[in-house]
């Protein structure tokens, strides 16, 4: 942070421990927006695909930080826990929906190791939400929209995984 930033934000300080709480939101609203445009000089964390990372690191990155997609595609345990012993490997859906629908899918499949799927078709999946049907998935599947490069990314790392017999 520059001496002019600091010393702003110092003053900042201050005149928020004198101001009423409506002032003091606002004061404090402010200083979170000027502190925040430090984050962005700081170094981006998440894996890049290029030489160093590869496809496989950024899809591991989107699938457990971002999708999310353990969360449906993992079986859980006696105790509710996720088993990362057979990580992506199906599940039973645990998701219900608010009313009857007997639409509902009773099982997200595998999709670690070998997915259900060619590599064109779950990357079509991954950037437009069509199954190779031609249909949408149903609910509670994410309709993603991701990138070309991020769907190669996924499949990349979904490939890398062992499948469970």
């Amino acid at each position: 942070m520059t001496k002019n930033r600091a010393s702003f934000n110092s003053s900042l300080l201050q005149r928020i421990r004198g101001a009423g709480r409506a002032a003091s939101i606002s004061a404090c609203a402010a200083l979170v927006i000027l502190s925040g445009s430090t984050l962005a000089q700081q170094k981006d964390s998440r894996p890049k695909n290029d030489a160093t990372t590869g496809d496989v690191a950024r899809g591991k990155y989107l699938v457990e930080n971002v999708a999310m997609c353990g969360q449906c595609h993992t079986p859980r345990n006696g105790n509710g826990e996720l088993d990362q012993r057979r990580k992506l490997q199906g599940a039973s859906v645990f998701l219900q929906p608010p009313y009857s629908d007997p639409d509902w899918p009773i099982n997200a499949p595998r999709i670690g190791g070998n997915p259900p799927a060619s590599d064109p078709d779950m990357i079509k999946l991954l950037t437009t939400g069509i199954w190779t049907n031609g249909k949408t998935l149903r609910f509670p599947m994410m309709p993603f929209r991701m990138n070309e490069a991020d769907a190669k990314a996924v499949v990349a790392y979904l490939k890398s995984l062992q499948p469970q017999q």
